[in-house]
């Protein structure tokens, strides 16, 4: 009865709790962009437009992963990214379980490649110019081998970089969320790439408010302890990022951009 009480309690905290970022920053939040380049573009042009608009002292992108994958141009998304510098902001970026998933297959570990290509990773091959007919017909050995000839060694090295978790403020960013009750030290990668239930229905106070993609909704999801910004944009064409700024969080969306699967 009392450990109810007290999930009660906490739940009850997030709702009243009034979140804030670090004094004179803000953060755009950038979700699941799944290789949809256009979408990118236009999204870098949203914030870069937003940031002449309204002038900040310091301004940062988190990029919550996901870049690869499902939408038809992976190479082309990892390599404007890795060659961002501070335009329009200074970029920081999570490993997405795609991302996981490709380094693990170019490692060689046996049992993912297949799934790998059937999850999107299809899309991502052929991006890098590799058939993926013809990837099918290989044994997990040689497709490791024929994605590490193609994919530049740049852009592993760029993904390999990638961290977890990004705090900002009162604010915690992850892929696709955290393990209730578990303290953020002893948080496990996996549960903050792939995790869905029971993150996604808790309703307790963390301590903090997620930012997270991963899981899709058809618009942004905001929940008194957490944001999804996985909008779907490869499917959807509606790319989404928050806003973050002192206690306001606002969107910006490519909703009305070309969807060019």
């Amino acid at each position: 009865m009392f450990s109810k009480l007290v999930r009660r309690l906490k739940g009850d905290v997030a709702a009243r709790r009034v979140f804030h970022g670090p004094p004179d920053a803000r953060l755009y939040a950038v979700g699941d962009i799944h290789g949809r380049r256009d979408l990118l573009d236009a999204m870098l042009d949203s914030i870069r437009e937003d940031i002449v608009s309204r002038p900040i002292g310091s301004a940062v992108m988190v990029f919550l992963g996901d870049l690869i994958d499902r939408g038809p141009d992976s190479a082309g998304v990892v390599e404007r990214l890795l060659t961002l510098g501070d335009d329009p902001a200074r970029g920081l970026f999570l490993l997405g379980n795609h991302e996981e998933v490709l380094l693990r297959v170019l490692a060689g570990e046996p049992g993912l490649a297949y799934d790998w290509l059937e999850y999107g990773g299809a899309a991502c091959a052929e991006s890098y110019g590799v058939a993926a007919s013809m990837l099918q017909a290989m044994d997990e050995a040689r497709i490791a081998r024929t994605l590490a000839a193609a994919i530049p060694t740049e852009h592993v090295a760029f993904l390999e970089m990638f961290g977890d978790t990004v705090r900002f403020g009162d604010y915690l960013l992850a892929h696709a969320g955290i393990r209730p009750g578990v303290p953020i030290d002893a948080q496990q990668p996996q549960d903050l790439r792939w995790i869905r239930e029971p993150f996604l229905s808790d309703p307790h106070d963390h301590g903090f408010k997620v930012i997270h993609g991963h899981t899709i909704s058809n618009g942004v999801e905001q929940r008194a302890n957490r944001i999804g910004i996985d909008t779907g944009a490869y499917r959807s064409g509606v790319l989404s990022a928050a806003v973050v700024e002192g206690r306001e969080v606002r969107f910006l969306s490519t909703a009305g951009q070309k969807n060019r699967k």
